[in-house]
């Protein structure tokens, strides 16, 4: 929306946003790094497709967060660079590879009519995913804006899909958790992610393949 991002920032402006940026990536990593490992070791334990499934999107963000790390390493007062186009396209392309792999388990529990034992440890992590990612897509939102840069605000789209994905996992699990006879509960909850992990990945994808693609947040 016009309006919607910063005038453009003098260089000492600008160190600062950037410092902002490497913090909100660096947090990123490491907590999704907990919140990842944690959600697999308990989606393989209680059989659960869209808990598992939830771990790797916590990967993909890691994945988001180490190409934002990389595109930061450039000049970003050169929006049109291969350097972002590129982080955007490999951001675009992890979404991708979640959307496949989530795909697979759900139709594989859905074929095979298996369910999770309990849902209670889908509830308490996507709980804990939503309180803390909320803030850090803001920041991150707010981040991308103020630098005008695509790689920045794709990542940020990393962190609302996980946001999407933790609603999506805490109304399956509870559902599941209300109505144990809904055994394809979870299967269709990471679908559900699925559609929306690879809608966000084509988008992106798109947009950096785009003749027009000028490295900025496409705001202005």
């Amino acid at each position: 929306m016009a309006g919607a991002c910063a005038e453009p920032l003098d260089p000492a402006g600008t160190g600062r946003w950037r410092s902002r940026a490497l913090l909100l990536a660096w947090l990123t990593v490491a907590y999704n790094l907990l919140e990842g490992g944690l959600s697999i070791a308990f989606g393989v334990a209680e059989e659960s497709v869209a808990l598992w499934g939830f771990g790797l999107d916590s990967l993909v963000e890691v994945g988001s967060a180490l190409a934002v790390l990389w595109r930061l390493r450039g000049d970003l007062r050169a929006r049109a660079t291969e350097r972002e186009r590129r982080a955007t396209l490999v951001i675009g392309g992890l979404f991708l590879l979640l959307a496949l792999s989530v795909t697979a388990g759900s139709l594989h529990q859905l074929l095979s009519r298996e369910h999770p034992e309990t849902t209670l440890p889908g509830l308490v992590i996507s709980a804990l995913s939503l309180s803390f990612m909320v803030f850090l897509w803001r920041a991150k939102l707010r981040t991308a804006r103020a630098l005008d840069s695509a790689a920045l605000r794709s990542d940020a789209a990393c962190s609302l899909a996980c946001i999407q994905l933790s609603a999506v996992l805490f109304l399956g699990s509870l559902l599941f958790m209300a109505f144990p006879a809904l055994w394809w509960a979870d299967a269709v909850a990471g679908l559900a992610l699925a559609a929306l992990i690879a809608k966000e990945g084509l988008e992106g994808i798109r947009a950096a393949r785009g003749a027009d693609f000028s490295g900025g947040c496409g705001c202005h």
